[in-house]
């Protein structure tokens, strides 16, 4: 079994993604949504967690990337940075969405050093704009580099690809919107007749409830 194929498996079953076409999950945004998807839930299983981790050093290793420093930003990656850091014997910082508003306003938690080079961990990429004003934070507030944000699932949606193109980020995920369908339609979590309704979400997630008549 394919690693991506097996993370979409361990999401399935365990429940930290669910499939629901009728009703839809309303995200914060307000868009409807036949996915809804909580990776924190996977931090509690040790096998599974450890699939996560141990897939992301690998992808990491396969790419030959080097990182000084891993970052995860808040809330839900700060856990899956601190696996990979541990295991990597590497430093690790967290990035907060905004910077405080008291005491030092600091956006980045931790120490770095200009000029290092920033790994960030992401659990999801959506839209992408959670991961790319973290790696700007870590750019200017940090002064330190940043090319590169592992996450484990993307919802592949194409506004975050061309975030991540114009911000000069390469994104590598465990698995993705797709494999997870697949997946589900396999299982009989999304019935055949429901099958393309599901995958057109990613294509405009804005537009799809109002297409779908929700």
């Amino acid at each position: 079994m394919s690693l991506a194929k097996q993370i979409a498996e361990n999401l399935l079953r365990r429940g930290a993604v669910k499939v629901s076409i009728d009703p839809p999950f309303t995200w914060v945004s307000g868009i409807k949504s036949p996915v809804y998807c909580d990776n924190r839930k996977m931090i509690s299983f040790p096998e599974e967690r450890k699939a996560v981790v141990d897939g992301l050093i690998s992808l990491m290793k396969e790419k030959g990337l080097k990182p000084d420093v891993i970052g995860g930003t808040a809330t839900a990656a700060i856990p899956w940075a601190a696996f990979v850091a541990y295991e990597l014997g590497l430093p690790m910082i967290y990035i907060r969405p905004e910077k405080k508003e008291h005491g030092a306003g600091k956006q980045i938690e931790g120490h770095l050093e200009p000029g290092q080079n920033v790994l960030i961990v992401e659990d999801l990429i959506s839209t992408g704009g959670s991961s790319v004003n973290a790696a700007e934070a870590v750019r200017e507030e940090g002064q330190c580099t940043v090319e590169d944000v592992f996450a484990i699932v993307t919802w592949e949606i194409p506004k975050s690809v061309a975030r991540f193109q114009e911000a000069g980020i390469r994104l590598t995920t465990l698995t993705n919107y797709t494999n997870i369908i697949a997946l589900a339609a396999e299982t009989g979590a999304v019935p055949p007749d429901q099958l393309d309704a599901v995958l057109e979400f990613k294509e405009n997630p804005a537009e799809w409830g109002k297409k779908m008549s929700f």
